[in-house]
């Protein structure tokens, strides 16, 4: 985000994989959380006051559960479009596991403690549910969609009556939206649930993330009938399937619509949309219905230009919110002490040569914005074929880093795979690093085009590495940034890899 004038702001406001984001405004303050799919911790926390400046304060999910079944990675399950409330003096959030069904965790204060997951909805393919504790009435409801990957079936929206206290459906549950008798509407999810002026609205995206559009429904019974209309959509600008995201009104009034944009390998990005009510009471978002690029901010009190953190100096050995682990971790994978650097033990694996496979991979967004991310890296461990470096990791990957020959010395290495290959190869011959440190370089360019380089301190300075890379996502997320440390199958403990001065800057 950058503001082009005093008063302004453009989009994308997030630039970086921030997926089926939604908001919620309590008091003076905006909060803000997204999928996590498997990564953890997961259900990350922002914060914002101003709606265009955010940062990142927490993560209400430690630990995907059942914990056994998330010790791998699992890229495309886990935490699907979370919705955040306020209610009761409690935050919840509620997802769905596609494979499990739907969850909620609740907390007094945004940074916890947070509840561990609790089972509201049993089921296969149950996703995207929001909750809504109707104030008028009294009553609880659960609306959700469906994955026809799990349940056979989708482009439906079923609603329930939940228990006050979130902890279960109070019913079998009544499909109240069915997308197939809507003309040239197909792949209705994610729904968003309101109160507003004695309507019940569903707002729900359809048309799938790459070229789709934000459609809005309302009914004046939870139970429907709904009807429907189309409130933002491409038509002739930049911003493709603008969609999935939460509405918020300002304490003095105004309404904003925070939505994705699907770019590729950068994952889903977030824009801020004007919302007004039209004389029909529909929502009109951005530009009578088309995204705003530049707007004028919202009016609240302007903030300090900020940002989600990716800097990172480790100190004590601690990483900072921003990373994740690829699935749980387990004890061992890093070491705290007492100095700078991140200490990653070069934990022994037979899947040493496809990181995707690896949990032990800390990760955090792939900036959106033509970036260089560089980090110092020193092998310790003396083990031969232990391994470490920086990687960009999505359904192919590739990687720069150290490697211990069998004959004690320490090599510049960088490999990849292609999406199909099970192993990775060279992209470029080892060198020789002989102080068996290096400065890593990773150049991301227009497209995710990435080009790899080193300084190993032999006096040659930087140095490019093998071809461009072009970097992928995964089914549903963009590509990360990694960081790790391996080791061949053996006995003992291997050693370690540290980290130091992570950073990443402008190009």
């Amino acid at each position: 985000m950058t503001d082009e004038q005093p008063g302004t702001y453009t989009n994308p406001i997030l630039n970086a994989d921030w997926s089926d984001p939604d908001v919620v405004r309590v008091g003076d303050d905006f909060y803000l959380t997204a999928s996590s799919f498997g990564r953890a911790p997961g259900l990350p926390l922002l914060h914002s006051r101003d709606l265009v400046n955010w940062t990142l304060v927490g993560h209400a999910l430690e630990r995907l559960e059942p914990a056994d079944e998330f010790r791998i990675p699992r890229h495309d399950c886990g935490v699907w479009a979370p919705s955040l409330r306020h209610h009761d003096d409690r935050f919840w959030i509620f997802w769905g596991d596609p494979d499990q069904g739907v969850f909620q965790v609740n907390a007094p204060e945004i940074r916890g403690p947070w509840t561990r997951p609790h089972l509201v909805k049993e089921g296969k393919g149950l996703i995207d549910p929001c909750p809504l504790w109707d104030e008028e009435t009294g009553d609880a409801y659960l609306v959700h969609a469906w994955a026809k990957s799990r349940a056979g079936v989708k482009n439906r929206l079923t609603g329930h009556r939940m228990h006050p206290e979130g902890t279960a459906v109070l019913d079998e549950g009544k499909l109240i939206v069915e997308g197939d008798r809507i003309p040239g509407w197909f792949t209705l999810e994610g729904p968003k649930l309101y109160r507003h002026d004695g309507w019940y609205w569903i707002f729900a995206p359809a048309g799938g993330v790459e070229t789709g559009w934000q459609g809005a429904l309302r009914a004046r019974d939870f139970f429907g009938p709904y009807e429907e209309r189309i409130v933002l959509e491409q038509k002739d600008t930049e911003v493709n399937g603008p969609h999935q995201g939460g509405w918020v009104r300002t304490a003095s009034g105004e309404d904003w619509f925070l939505h994705f944009q699907q770019r590729g390998a950068h994952g889903r990005v977030v824009h801020l949309q004007p919302l007004r009510w039209g004389t029909e009471g529909w929502p009109v978002i951005g530009d009578e219905g088309a995204p705003v690029l530049e707007h004028r901010r919202p009016d609240l009190p302007a903030g300090p230009p900020a940002a989600p953190a990716t800097d990172d100096d480790f100190p004590g050995g601690r990483f900072g919110r921003q990373w994740s682990w690829t699935a749980n971790p387990q004890d061992g994978f890093a070491t705290q002490h007492s100095a700078d650097g991140l200490r990653l033990t070069c934990v022994r694996t037979a899947d040493a040569h496809d990181l995707r496979t690896l949990p032990n991979v800390l990760t955090q967004r792939l900036p959106g914005l033509p970036s260089a991310v560089e980090v110092e890296l020193r092998l310790h461990s003396e083990e031969p074929g232990a391994r470490a470096g920086l990687a960009v990791l999505g359904d192919a990957f590739g990687w720069i880093g150290l490697q211990r020959g069998a004959d004690g010395a320490v090599h510049l290495v960088h490999r990849f795979a292609e999406p199909v290959a099970e192993t990775e190869r060279d992209a470029a011959h080892p060198r020789l690093a002989p102080e068996g440190r290096a400065r890593l370089r990773i150049e991301i360019g227009s497209g995710a085009r990435c080009r790899f380089a080193y300084d190993v301190g032999d006096g040659a300075g930087l140095r490019y590495s093998g071809p461009v890379f072009a970097a992928t996502p995964w089914r549903w997320v963009g590509a990360l940034l990694g960081l790790f440390a391996l080791a061949p199958v053996g006995t003992g403990h291997a050693g370690a890899a540290s980290f130091d001065e992570f950073r990443i800057r402008p190009l």
